[in-house]
């Protein structure tokens, strides 16, 4: 597996809205419609349990395993922070 840049954020645009992968304290935030669905040691964790439909439920009750969203992190787009 790659190294993963800890200064960059990663983002996925689903037909439901973009998830976005945001680094924090050392850590990954998944962030979709604005909400905070959890904190993940690495950006591939986060997106492996983002794909699989593994994080807090947001409010709009869209179950982010439910879109399509790939696992693995090459398929999102990252740009530096």
């Amino acid at each position: 597996m790659a190294q993963i840049e800890e200064n960059y954020r990663y983002s996925y645009k689903s037909k439901m809205g973009t998830v976005w992968l945001v680094p924090r304290d050392g850590r990954y935030v998944v962030i979709y419609n604005n909400e905070e669905l959890g904190s993940y040691a690495t950006a591939a964790g986060a997106a492996d349990d983002v794909s699989g439909g593994h994080t807090f439920l947001p409010s709009n009750g869209v179950d982010l395993g439910s879109l399509g969203i790939p696992a693995n992190l090459a398929e999102w787009a990252g740009a530096a922070c």
